[in-house]
């Protein structure tokens, strides 16, 4: 099975994905991810059930304004 950062350099990923492919995909801690989504500063999540998943195309989405942001300044 292929992780997510790879799935995602090669291409959307067939599923959405779970937080611990977030934290895989920005190499910080799981933690982070939670803390990111209680600030509401990182990519958007949506609740399934008591889950918690992302859209592949939202967070390169909010990658990709992230980086914008970061060259503007």
């Amino acid at each position: 099975m292929a992780s997510a950062v790879t799935t995602l350099r090669a291409g959307l990923p067939d599923r959405y994905l779970t937080p611990e492919d977030i934290a895989e995909l920005f190499g910080v801690p799981l933690e982070t991810v939670y803390q990111w989504r209680r600030k509401r500063t990182g990519p958007p999540g949506f609740r399934v059930g008591k889950y918690v998943r992302y859209d592949p195309v939202a967070v390169q989405r909010w990658t990709s304004e992230r980086m914008a942001a970061d060259l503007a300044a």
